[in-house]
């Protein structure tokens, strides 16, 4: 019962949060309606690392790569090929999950700490090669006057702000909720067990390799679908947009909301972004030092995530009257699987 009441609080909170996101447009301005845009590409990003690091268990920095792949891939789509929407977003959805499957020998079968490094080396690499490859890129001074994009055919340009935030919004919507139901799949409930154990699952004989495999392009193309939200939202990109700080604050986000919550990577993404772009008028050159600081606070004070934090500051309840009886399971175990 407990369990239903608060499953349904968390639905009316976020269709309240989804009814805020509607309006905003005609209750800001422009230039708040374009940063909002942005933060929802930079959101998605933030799904495509908690899937990675919360639900397949493989932490990373560097999802900026297929993101960078997904942004460049719709701009020179949008500028040599087709101006539609649904186009660009499938052509890089499909530019960040190849470049997540050329990279995948190197991360899937590395864990902990050195995929991390692994993963923030792909990234570092990502944006070196976008500084030097000019003939496609533009080299350090990035893509300008990237033309609007029109949703579907015969649909009119998304020629504002607002239209091309309602666009974002919508795509993102979309993007997370599919991201949500397949986590309700078979294919969710691997990935978690191969995160809670790997030994057990590999044993039970399942290809934990491919099952990250997959994951992993996954990411790439929700990632790369989020470089294309980029383009649509300021029109311009550079390799400054896809750079280690964008990398850590993702991943900051992500740890706020809760690694293995896709709702709360989400929200804490998105916040983490919009404070600093706060901080950067408010502390001008020392955003990233105060950012730096919250990174460690949260690491120590959250460890689970906000949205599960609550628990660690309860004082210990009294000690059941079974006291040997086994804890009940929350996570996926790989009997489940088989039912």
């Amino acid at each position: 019962m407990r369990d239903e009441v608060i499953r349904r609080a968390r639905g009316a909170v976020a269709a309240l949060a989804l009814a805020g996101l509607v309006v905003a447009p005609w209750v800001v301005d422009d230039y708040t309606t374009a940063i909002l845009a942005r933060t929802l590409a930079l959101a998605l990003v933030g799904v495509s690392v908690a899937l990675l690091t919360g639900v397949a268990g493989m932490p990373t920095l560097g999802q900026t790569a297929p993101y960078a792949a997904g942004a460049y891939a719709c701009a020179v789509v949008g500028s040599r090929i087709s101006d539609v929407g649904v186009v660009q977003l499938a052509v890089a959805a499909a530019a960040g999950a190849v470049l997540a499957a050329l990279t995948v020998p190197l991360v899937v079968h590395a864990r902990g700490v050195i995929v991390l490094m692994i993963t923030l080396a792909i990234g570092e690499l990502a944006v070196t090669v976008l500084g030097r490859w000019r003939s496609v890129t533009g080299g350090t001074d990035g893509l300008a006057g990237i033309a609007a994009v029109r949703p579907f055919w015969g649909l009119p340009v998304l020629a504002n702000d607002q239209a091309r935030y309602l666009y974002a919004l919508v795509v993102v919507t979309v993007l997370v909720g599919a991201v949500l139901l397949l986590l309700r799949t078979r294919a969710g409930l691997l990935l978690r067990a191969g995160r809670d154990d790997e030994t057990r699952l590999r044993a039970s004989g399942h290809r934990v390799p491919l099952y990250l495999s997959g994951a992993h392009m996954a990411a790439g193309a929700i990632a790369g679908a989020a470089g294309s939200l980029l383009v649509v939202a300021q029109q311009y990109i550079s390799p400054a947009d896809f750079g280690f700080d964008t990398s850590a604050l993702l991943l900051l986000g992500v740890v706020i909301g809760g690694t293995a919550s896709v709702g709360g990577a989400l929200v804490g993404a998105a916040l983490v972004i919009a404070v600093r772009d706060w901080l950067f008028g408010v502390l001008p050159g020392h955003a990233p030092l105060v950012l730096g600081a919250l990174f460690v606070a949260t690491v120590y004070l959250l460890p689970t995530g906000a949205h599960r934090a609550r628990g660690r500051w309860r004082l210990p309840s009294a000690p059941a009257t079974q006291p040997d009886a086994p804890p009940a399971r929350e996570q996926a175990t790989v009997p489940e699987l088989h039912r």
